[in-house]
């Protein structure tokens, strides 16, 4: 049976996931998926590309988002914060956010040794999907494109096993994985149900440098993203994964069945 195995919130956009056994979905993907993120002076957001420590930041949800560094330092910010609107930037969209306030701002900013804030998406701003392969209407958080990425274990394990020491899903950031399918089965996929959701995959993920960034010690490596180049290249992207919309509301939980496959 083809099942989903893992379930990842990101609180905060490139920062740790949170591994969960059930996540409820609305109009732009799992309920607290990518709701914050981090951004420069200017407003422009801030990932681990340029900022690989970020992956050293952990950040929980509850009744509030808790933030934690390395060394101890740990704030928590409510999950409705509003220290006043500004416009940010996540690639080439301009989109209106609210500033979590000077802790946040100052915690982080010591981390990275560098100035940032945190924000946070309010539920008034309506940011399109990648408009070049979504639908009219489809709507994603601060993420990158698309409200959902999904990958199979086996394909990790695939990659794993052609690079030079052992690798992890939490390089690849998804936030569904799917068992019980052959290496780069979902690659084919079109339609599908999961719980009482239908996700349809509208376009491969395109991969980055991030995926050489070691989760636990937040340092850039090499190896992933050349493998990628190697064996998954179409054009000039390394491909891995899928990114996903989806219709309606929903929850999906750890076990549900992988249903009603269409393939291309």
């Amino acid at each position: 049976m083809i099942s989903l195995r893992e379930v990842w919130i990101y609180p905060v956009k490139s920062l740790p996931g949170v591994k969960v056994q059930a996540g409820s979905i609305d109009d732009r993907g799992l309920v607290g998926d990518r709701r914050f993120m981090v951004v420069d002076p200017g407003g422009r957001f801030v990932t681990q590309r340029e900022r690989p420590r970020l992956a050293l930041v952990e950040a929980t949800l509850g009744e509030t988002l808790r933030l934690r560094t390395p060394a101890g330092a740990a704030v928590e910010v409510p999950l409705d914060v509003d220290e006043g609107e500004r416009e940010v930037t996540v690639w080439g969209d301009a989109v209106p956010a609210v500033d979590a306030g000077d802790d946040a701002a100052a915690l982080l900013s010591g981390h990275l040794d560098a100035d940032v804030r945190l924000v946070r998406m309010p539920g008034s701003t309506r940011r399109a999907a990648d408009p070049g392969h979504a639908r009219d209407g489809d709507l994603v958080s601060f993420a990158d494109g698309f409200p959902f990425l999904l990958v199979s274990r086996a394909s990790v394990d695939a990659i794993a096993a052609r690079v030079d020491g052992p690798i992890d899903v939490r390089r690849f950031r998804p936030n569904l994985v799917v068992d019980g399918v052959d290496a780069f089965a979902e690659d084919d996929w079109t339609t599908f149900g999961i719980g009482d959701v239908t996700f349809h995959a509208r376009k491969p993920c395109a991969r980055c440098q991030v995926v050489d960034v070691d989760p636990d010690t937040g340092r850039p490596g090499r190896g992933v993203l050349k493998e990628l180049a190697r064996s998954r290249r179409r054009g000039n992207a390394a491909l891995f994964g899928q990114n996903l919309v989806h219709d309606g509301p929903g929850v999906v939980r750890v076990g549900d069945a992988v249903r009603a496959i269409a393939t291309a």
